[in-house]
């Protein structure tokens, strides 16, 4: 008899351990309280204009490509990839800098941006291809018994990820002037951290990006979970739209039924828990339910403030992604980790996708969407009273350092999310990139893929291991898929492009 597994959620995790398990021929249904599929990476319909709630490209594709082909499939039969290069462009008061995947190009580029400095890139991509290579199998592993640490490829990632240096550490040890080294740490943004901060082994995000690319999908990145949806329900999954969990009941320490509202249950032999971890953890164990104020006490990411705006005009000469610096950037992160302070200086990204993509606005139409890092809601600051004056003030600088001067007469649709307005849609504190990835927050020290305490919940998303991020979520949803396959004695070897992939890059 097929083992039925209910899946809470269909955000990118929850979706990647379904596509796998009915795959496998496992009997699986994802309950979704939502309308649309996706979660933080679903599509937001403003007016004509489509905009990604969250994500806005895709790094690491080969991790995805993984996961289609455990389903003998390929993701370019689903969506369309356009590989961008330039990539971003990073501009520091009146010095940019565009990046490049082509290290001929990158070199020439940061030569004459910041002259002297091309060799030390040349020497962090070469030493970060072995340190990727190094800890890579360490991200692909559960860490849900301390004999983890005890693999072989954990020992010899030890040097790299046992060390109190920060990110912004390691690229001391490399570059000389401060506005390049953003260049190289501004990444910790996917986790929601402060390079300052954030632990030393996340100086590979930003190589990762550097040697292998980054890939916009047309029509948006939410339609990587469209694809996924559809391999889901070719295999036998079952997609319920607008049915929210309201409770987990139990046998023991199993997970019997998960009760809905509108007062029915679902019975399961597995349960995967693809919902923010901390509030799901606060709301749906029933019983089992962790207190707020003991949630409270972990480390949270920062919260963002995006505005989603539709123009009646298309900033051609306006790069598709483009990060403003704060003018101190340290001081913009402090304010941001200290959770009290929302910075008059901040960052600000934009990407304005329309100069890739025509499928997002109507014809001679744009939209663009930005991002700015700011607190999470432990502090309850009153975004609903400064909203207006926020936004404004972003724009004004938008404004201020781009080429889109008349910015504000071409707004024909808006959409506006405060950390508040996170909160407000389950993300518990508004922390908008989950729990932080501090040390003491990592490996088998995060909210393990096999949650601790009980015999067949599951977690997936930015909240386990191993963490934040696509690709890593997507990595949670085939970890935990299969631990599942091997609880019932179903060891599964996982499909692996990576090692050949980076073996060549560090060759």
């Amino acid at each position: 008899m097929q083992k039925k597994i209910i899946i809470i959620g269909a955000g990118p995790g929850g979706l990647t351990s379904g596509m796998i398990l009915a795959r496998r021929g496992y009997d699986v249904t994802i309950l979704e309280k939502s309308s649309v599929i996706g979660g933080r990476n679903a599509p937001i319909q403003a007016g004509d204009y489509t905009f990604d709630t969250g994500p806005t490209f895709l790094h690491q594709k080969f991790t995805l490509d993984e996961v289609f082909a455990e389903c003998g499939r390929k993701a370019e039969d689903y969506m369309d990839f356009v590989k961008l290069d330039p990539m971003t462009t990073l501009t520091w008061g009146d010095v940019s800098l565009e990046t490049s995947c082509d290290q001929k190009t990158m070199t020439r580029n940061i030569e004459k941006a910041f002259p002297g400095e091309s060799e030390n890139y040349q020497r962090f991509m070469a030493d970060h291809a072995e340190k990727l290579r190094t800890i890579f199998p360490c991200l692909l592993s559960p860490y849900h018994k301390l004999s983890s640490y005890l693999r072989p490829h954990m020992l010899k990632a030890l040097p790299y990820v046992a060390t109190r240096k920060s990110v912004m550490d390691v690229l001391s040890e490399y570059f000389t002037d401060e506005r390049l080294k953003l260049a190289f740490t501004f990444q910790a943004k996917y986790l929601g951290m402060s390079p300052w901060n954030c632990p030393a082994l996340f100086s590979i995000l930003s190589y990762i990006e550097y040697a292998h690319g980054i890939y916009h999908v047309q029509g948006g990145l939410s339609n990587i979970s469209a694809g996924m949806a559809k391999v889901f329900e070719e295999e036998g999954g079952k997609i319920q739209l607008n049915t929210e969990v309201t409770e987990i009941t139990y046998h023991g320490k199993k997970a019997a039924t998960v009760k809905l509202a509108d007062g029915s249950s679902v019975n399961c032999d597995d349960l995967i828990v693809n919902a923010d971890y901390a509030h799901a953890r606060n709301t749906i164990f029933g019983a089992k339910n962790e207190s707020r104020e003991s949630l409270k006490k972990k480390k949270y990411s920062c919260s963002t403030f995006m505005l989603y705006l539709g123009l009646d005009k298309i900033y051609q000469d306006e790069p598709h992604h483009h990060v403003l610096f704060a003018e101190d950037y340290h001081q913009n992160l402090r304010d941001i980790q200290g959770e009290r302070i929302v910075s008059d200086d901040a960052s600000i990204y934009i990407r304005n996708s329309s100069v890739t993509d025509p499928t997002v606005a109507p014809p001679d139409h744009s939209q663009i969407y930005i991002l700015v890092p700011t607190i999470n809601t432990r502090h309850e600051n009153p975004w609903e009273e400064n909203q207006e004056a926020y936004r404004n003030q972003i724009l004004d600088r938008i404004i201020a350092k781009t080429g889109m001067k008349d910015l504000r007469e071409h707004i024909v649709e808006e959409r506006c999310i405060t950390p508040h307005g996170w909160e407000q849609a389950n993300i518990f504190m508004g922390a908008t990139f989950n729990l932080a990835h501090t040390m003491d927050q990592m490996l088998y020290l995060r909210p393990q893929n096999k949650l601790k305490g009980f015999e067949n919940i599951y977690l997936v998303g930015g909240g386990t291991h191993p963490g934040s991020g696509l690709p890593t979520i997507y990595e949670s949803g085939r970890i935990s898929a299969n631990l599942i396959c091997e609880s019932y004695g179903k060891k599964r070897e996982r499909v692996d492009f990576a090692t050949d992939i980076l073996s060549a890059t560090a060759g």
